[in-house]
């Protein structure tokens, strides 16, 4: 600047050029309608940088220069969510979607549903929270309750507005995505630098909102589509929508209204159509209940709300060549057959491994080395073999059967029947102390712990060279113990022992997550660690006290009862504790639901079903979703169900919100 501006024009220069950016910004990235040159938008950002640098305290939080701006990172800092950020369960047939909504017909037998179908973006969910009208933070979902902050990278996509229109404190739920443009461009990139190039935009669009420095993911032009509100009040799902337009995010045209199921699958036909045409990735739409009141009646089930579902297109399929067949051994010791196959190009990516899942799988298609097969991508995301060519068969091939002992420690296997319904069989290496059983669960542990200067390959090298022998060994590591080995410096042995030693403290759901436990996910940690509180707790829990916790049946009870039931698991416990771990319990107060059955029918004004359940087991209290003569409590809210007129004539005792809250504290 030639000229050097009082403080007063300064800030009103810098204010007005601000709001001029901004407005550029949403008519270019938004509305698709660039009203003004590059070199224009350029120049008018070049005059607001060098203001802002001479007057860097009238710089306004928020500045349109802070796209760019952004400070490079260590590393991701967690951040827990105001509201769980659900998935989504999924179909891949239009039966599929009419089961679904039998499935809810029969939750709300008298409501009147209508549909919002849109579109299923392929790219990174991200929850963007506005505190009095400006972005304040921004994560990824993470396992749901605790994701990571990536707000700097966020700050980069100029579809999503810094400033709302109006000071509303709100948190926007949507999509990062990557156009197939820019995704093919960064190839191109990558291979002229001899890196590895990203199979699909959802790869390389995820990968670049996890880079550490904000230049770099300025630089890969990502888009943001709004999906959702959490938490919001409002009637429908298409006034969320139309609120979200209004708030200045972005949107396609490919969203509609559908009385029924039939314009349902209309949008679904006419979606698939112009599928390849689209700028961006997409797999397929969401079909949800539009009516909120319903949506929020409806609940959730596992991860998922039963008011939606992601109506998947058919997964991309091709065809291939068994050309052998091997067996993993997993971290509880499962063997799983996977087929090795001459590779092939599917569902954006080369395929050469897929898995069989199980010997009964492996008959039942008839799947022999040496086989023609179709493969397919189930979901766009796991290969899977999904039929056999019998007729393109030569009389060459050979059948399958599963090894008598383990194919790593040559110890012998069992074979399990697993599951109350199906009743499928697994093989498993009953040698507590093999190898790959023994490393695989060290790849879990310090994937659950967050360690990620521990990768698979230095695990397997600290084993085989002795370092370690089991997870408790590595809080001990030196870093003398590390740089002695060849081709690891001083600084490298150093990062990772800090990184270790950074690792001791984790939340009990991720403690007991990280054990390995068989069929214990993060969703039945979560609720393990809200039901007993403590690890100690946990570890004396009986098959009854396991069980009697919602969605944990009786396989997943008697497998942690087992679990802790072996001296050696006790002792690996005990020894992490040892070692320093510090387990964040989960604080369950003492009220007057301690030890209450509690049901919950309707909708609450002052929580979400989530939060109510929550609310429930850190108060001491069982959340049950049916009425029976053993009920406590249950809680009527808004438009409650059956569940009232039932726990009536069991006589059963009701009660408010007003009462609820009041037991609550």
């Amino acid at each position: 600047m030639s000229k050097q501006l009082d403080i007063r024009t300064a800030k009103e220069r810098i204010t007005k050029l601000s709001n001029q950016i901004n407005d550029l910004r949403y008519r270019y990235h938004v509305l698709d309608d660039p009203s003004i040159t590059d070199e224009i938008y350029n120049s008018l950002t070049q005059e607001l940088i060098q203001l802002e640098q001479t007057y860097p305290q009238l710089k306004l939080r928020n500045s349109p220069t802070d796209r760019v701006a952004g400070v490079a990172l260590d590393k991701f800092q967690k951040v827990q969510h105001q509201a769980r950020m659900m998935s989504l369960n999924d179909a891949f047939s239009k039966d599929d979607v009419l089961a679904w909504q039998d499935r809810i017909q029969k939750l709300v037998p008298n409501s009147k549903l209508s549909y919002f179908a849109e579109l299923k973006f392929d790219g990174l969910a991200i929850s963007v929270r506005y505190q009095k009208g400006e972005l304040a933070i921004a994560a990824t979902r993470g396992d749901g309750f605790v994701g990571e902050d990536v707000t700097n990278n966020i700050k980069t996509i100029h579809s999503i507005p810094l400033i709302l229109p109006k000071p509303e404190t709100i948190e926007v739920r949507g999509e990062a995505i990557m156009t197939k443009e820019v995704w093919r461009n960064l190839n191109k990139q990558q291979e002229k630098e001899g890196k590895p190039t990203y199979a699909n935009t959802r790869n390389a669009g995820a990968g670049s909102i996890r880079q550490l420095d904000p230049e770099v993911t300025a630089s890969r032009k990502l888009q943001f589509y709004a999906y959702d509100i959490a938490g919001n009040n409002l009637a429908t799902h298409e006034a969320v929508h139309t609120k979200l337009k209004e708030l200045g995010f972005r949107f396609t045209k490919y969203q509609k209204i559908c009385k029924n199921l039939d314009e349902v699958f209309a949008f679904y036909d006419e979606v698939g159509r112009v599928r390849e045409s689209l700028g961006f990735g997409i797999d397929g739409i969401v079909v949800s209940v539009n009516e909120s009141e319903v949506f929020r009646k409806l609940g959730v089930v596992g991860k998922a709300p039963r008011g939606s579902i992601a109506f998947k297109f058919p997964p991309e399929q091709a065809t291939t060549v068994v050309e052998n067949i091997f067996v993993n051994v997993g971290r509880t010791g499962k063997l799983t057959p996977v087929a090795a196959l001459r590779p092939v190009f599917v569902g954006g990516t080369t395929v050469s491994r897929a898995t069989l899942h199980n010997e009964d799988e492996i008959r039942r298609k008839d799947i022999r080395i040496g086989d023609t097969v179709v493969i397919q991508r189930a979901g766009d995301v796991i290969p899977e073999v999904a039929e056999v060519l019998p007729k393109l068969r030569t009389g060459k091939e050979k059948k399958f059967v599963m090894p008598k002992v383990c194919p790593v420690c040559e110890e012998p296997v069992a074979r399990r029947i697993i599951g109350e319904k199906d009743r499928s069989a697994d093989y498993f290496c009953a040698n507590p102390k093999c190898p790959t059983k023994n490393l695989r669960s060290m790849e879990h542990f310090v994937s659950a712990f967050d360690i990620y200067t521990v990768g698979p390959k230095i695990l397997k090298r600290f084993k085989d060279e002795g370092l370690i022998s089991d997870v408790v060994d590595l809080f001990y590591l030196k870093k003398e113990d590390i740089q002695s080995l060849e081709r690891f410096g001083e600084k490298s042995a150093e990062n990772i022992v800090n990184s270790i030693q950074e690792h001791k403290k984790i939340t009990l759901p991720k403690f007991i997550y990280s054990l390995g436990i068989p069929h214990v996910g993060e969703e039945t940690a979560f609720d393990l660690a809200q039901r007993f509180g403590s690890v100690e707790r946990l570890m004396e829990a009986t098959v009854a006290e396991i069980n009697a916790i919602p969605n944990i049946g009786e396989v997943v009870s008697r497998s942690v009862h087992e679990w802790f039931a072996q001296k050696a698991n006790k002792e690996l416990v005990k020894g992490l504790i040892k070692a320093g771990i510090k387990i964040e319990t989960i604080k369950i107060k003492t009220t007057p639901l301690t030890g209450k059955s509690v049901v919950v029918t309707g909708s609450l004004d002052s929580m979400s079903r989530d939060e109510a359940k929550e609310a429930v087991r850190k108060a001491g209290g069982d959340w049950v979703s049916s009425v029976s003569k053993n009920t406590d409590y249950v809680v009527v809210g808004d438009s409650p169900g059956s569940k009232a007129d039932k726990a009536e004539k069991l006589g059963v005792k009701i009660i408010d919100e007003k009462e609820f809250l009041k037991l609550l504290s």
